[in-house]
């Protein structure tokens, strides 16, 4: 019997229509252009196409993003190499973002969020809006992480169990300070710890600030206009450093000259103290005292801990035949609080559904119960012996405010197909992201209402104008801004005023000089020195806390009028006007400018001011404590407004100030040592693309001033961009990267408020969200509307992927 044996030889594996593109189109334009400095033996950036062989080596995403870039900003082919044709560079676009990606534009893939936290800010705001009180959250609660440069990004709001106790406390606090728990009660006089002066008053964290160290007297005065007994409520609070301290002070407070507290105080790191004391008064005035006596010698005085005066509160008279109405109970309570057990359920039920739904910002599904379960809480806490119906449903909107509903955006998806990834967020997670986005806290009636018909959507335009006009639209510039372009950090910076005043005028050896003439105790040198460089200071404008406000003020005015006139986005980088008053004119050498307010000030032809980066605020915070820092100017710009921020340094990378010491015949300017820092090979290849922008700015000093010398030289201001541009000033400069650069930076300014908005990071797939907002400003002269709208109607803003949807327990 004779066998046929069949061998199957399988097929020769397709090759994907992505590698096959690359093999046929791309790979012959990489080895035109790239090969130099990334095939052929060469792998600059540890990058070699070459090397690339198999399927998951050629599709990689992180590599082609910053090959598309890289190449996008003229970074790629190097410098002096050609750079790829318009039709080469479409077909490598085209490639890496439909091959590579496989981006769907019909069906764009909106990413994943994080379900994100309120931060301070939000807490605050949505805290202030709901229930009326202002909580201090910076004080009270510690920092939020950031990431990709923004505080509002799921992935870094984390909650801890600390953190966790805070907000309960905090509910507790909100609570007890807004809802009335009685229907009248005795009048109340609350007196600021600010309103107590005297010896050794001092002021921080907006209260009354008295130290161990130092002996304090302070008092303060109010009047009672009627007849009665009368509380008087002392709130105090010891606050020391992390490290312990042994010093201690005795506290003696006197009302109306009578002691009502004498006691030792030691060191805490946080502990309240309240002083009570009752009084019959007739109408008249009245004196709260508090004395302050160190008691440990001042050898042993090792920290600082401080003792705030928080408040003074006066109720009285505390008979019940004086007392008033109490005030926004009718806010809390419409109708008067029924009788039976039964009713009395129902109209907590009502208030606190009422009160939850707002606060979670949405409705109540169907079937959930929330409603009653809080009336149920709210009874059984005044069913207590002692408590009211108020304070039992005070109780309630204590967790309500603890739940993850509010302190969470909980997010839903609208009705979809089933199956489908990607669905619109719901009207009501569509509000949220609106106002936190533009507002920084929760949506008002008008959103709500318009979700609740499922209106919203098709009313955004008019919405986000109405909101604009808002005045609670002043949070988008305020936190935008003051990350984007670290404005908030002006007023916290440590600086030196009088070392880059000193540096500027040349005449450090002066002061090296007078320290000398102080150690060897010749006084008249050392008073003639003193007197010298004082001058040269005093010269100068004070910069102090004023100074500082006004710098941050000017940012947040200055992106807020581009974003209310709807101007050009480009005048973010160069104009011809500034914000200024009377305080930061001084700074600008500007005339004729009186008052605290922030006005719009066309400036004089000419003049190198005019968008944010020659602003004070952005010229401060790139500067190092004593000295500028063309490093960091060149960097900011790079990172914030190109979108081409260079790799972190290499490690041990010694100070620019240690080639200070290679110049022998005269105090080298920054230019000059950073010279020598880019000739170490490590450092060049950054240094060539930072230091030519940040060295444009160096008639700028320290403080945002201007000057023509530095070291008593004169400052040379022209440059190179590594991608061929030269320029003379700051100002052609500024033209060049307006006009010359206006594409990468509608991408960045794009990317940054898109991840501003969504609070995640921008990823691969949002190129073409990118990309098409761009299209919108190129479209519409780059006005600023063109932008916002372009990242509110976006998939990352609209939608959600479905499958992503995380439910938060209650």
């Amino acid at each position: 019997m004779t066998f046929a044996v069949a061998i199957i030889v399988p097929a020769a594996h397709a090759a994907s229509p992505a590698i096959t593109e690359y093999r046929n189109v791309i790979s012959p334009i990489l080895e035109k252009h790239c090969y130099e400095c990334h095939g052929d033996g060469y792998d600059k950036g540890k990058v070699a196409f070459d090397a690339l062989e198999t399927d998951d080596q050629i599709l990689q995403t992180d590599l082609w993003l910053r090959v598309l870039n890289n190449t996008r900003a003229g970074l790629m082919p190097a410098e002096k190499k050609p750079h790829l044709s318009p039709t080469e560079q479409a077909k490598l676009e085209h490639w890496i973002k439909y091959a590579v990606f496989r981006i769907d534009p019909a069906n764009p893939d909106p990413g994943r969020v994080t379900v994100r936290r309120l931060n301070r800010v939000e807490y605050r705001n949505t805290v202030r809006d709901l229930i009326g009180v202002d909580y201090n959250t910076d004080h009270e609660f510690p920092p939020d992480d950031t990431g990709f440069g923004f505080d509002n990004i799921g992935d870094a709001l984390t909650m801890s169990p600390m953190l966790m106790e805070k907000y309960v406390a905090a509910a507790q606090t909100i609570v007890n300070e807004a809802v009335p728990t009685a229907p009248s009660k005795p009048a109340e006089q609350v007196i600021s710890g600010l309103a107590f002066d005297g010896t050794n008053a001092k002021q921080k964290w907006g209260k009354r600030q008295l130290t161990f160290n130092d002996a304090s007297n302070v008092s303060t005065t109010f009047k009672t206009a009627l007849a009665g007994t009368y509380r008087v409520k002392l709130d105090l609070e010891i606050n020391g450093t992390y490290t312990p301290d042994p010093g201690k002070a005795r506290l003696i407070v006197k009302v109306d000259g009578q002691e009502v507290r004498n006691q030792e105080l030691a060191y805490h790191d946080e502990k309240a103290i309240a002083i009570e004391s009752t009084h019959k008064w007739q109408p008249s005035d009245h004196t709260v005292s508090i004395e302050l006596q160190p008691t440990v010698p001042e050898g042993k005085k090792e920290t600082i801990t401080d003792l705030f005066v928080s408040k003074v509160r006066v109720e009285g008279p505390l008979e019940k035949s004086q007392w008033v109405k109490t005030e926004n109970y009718e806010r809390y309570f419409p109708r008067p609080v029924p009788e039976g057990p039964k009713q009395r359920r129902a109209y907590a039920n009502e208030l606190l559904t009422a009160f939850a739904q707002k606060a979670y910002r949405r409705p109540f599904e169907a079937g959930d119960d929330m409603g009653a379960r809080l009336a149920a809480l709210a009874e059984a806490y005044y069913q207590e012996p002692g408590k009211t119906f108020e304070q039992g449903v005070a109780h309630a909107m204590a967790a309500v405010l603890s739940s993850p509903r509010f302190l969470f955006r909980l997010e839903a998806p609208a009705a979809h197909a089933q199956g489908a990834q990607v669905a619109d967020v719901d009207e009501y997670s569509l509000a949220s992201r609106l106002s936190y986005f533009l507002w920084s806290t929760m949506p008002d009636d008008e959103l709500l209402k318009l979700a609740a018909r499922g209106e919203l959507r098709r009313n955004l335009p008019g919405q986000v104008k109405r909101m604009l006009a808002d005045p609670r639209a002043d949070n988008l510039a305020r936190n935008f801004t003051g990350q984007w372009l670290q404005a908030r950090d002006v007023e916290g910076i440590a600086s030196n005023p009088r070392e880059i005043h000193i540096r500027d005028a040349g005449e450090e050896a002066s002061l090296r000089d007078l320290h000398k003439a102080w150690r060897a105790s010749d006084e008249a040198t050392a008073k003639r020195l003193a007197a010298y460089i004082d001058n040269i200071v005093d010269a100068k404008p004070d910069f102090d806390n004023d100074m500082r406000k006004a710098m941050r003020r000017e940012t947040e005015a200055y992106f807020g009028y581009v974003v209310r006139e709807d101007r050009p986005v480009t005048e973010l980088i160069d104009s011809n006007y500034v914000f200024v008053n009377e305080k930061l004119a001084t700074l600008y050498g500007l005339p004729g400018i009186t008052g605290e307010e922030m006005r719009r000030v066309t400036l004089p032809a000419g003049s190198p001011r005019g968008g944010v980066l020659t602003q004070a605020s952005a010229l401060f915070v790139t500067s190092n404590p004593d000295r500028t820092s063309p490093v960091k100017r060149g960097l900011f710009v790079l990172a914030n407004f190109l979108g081409t921020p260079p790799p972190p340094p290499p490690a041990n990378v010694p100070a620019l100030e240690a080639s200070e010491g290679d110049f022998k015949t005269h105090e080298p300017v920054l230019r000059d040592i950073l010279k020598v820092h880019r000739e170490n090979p490590m450092c060049s290849s950054c240094h060539n693309r930072m230091d030519p922008i940040g060295l444009a700015f160096e008639n700028f000093n320290a403080l945002g001033m201007w000057r023509d010398t530095e070291r008593k030289q004169p400052i040379a201001a022209q440059g190179n961009l590594i991608t061929g541009e030269t320029f003379n000033s700051v100002a052609e400069l500024k033209r060049i990267l307006a006009n010359d650069h206006r594409q990468e930076f509608y991408s960045t300014l794009s990317r940054k408020l898109l991840t501003y908005a969504s609070g995640r990071g921008t990823e691969y797939y949002d190129v073409e969200t990118i990309d098409g907002i761009v299209k919108r400003l190129n479209a519409n002269d780059g006005h600023f509307s063109s932008m916002l709208m372009g990242v509110i109607e976006s998939a990352p803003f609209q939608k959600m992927r479905v499958q992503a949807t995380a439910t938060v327990a209650n």
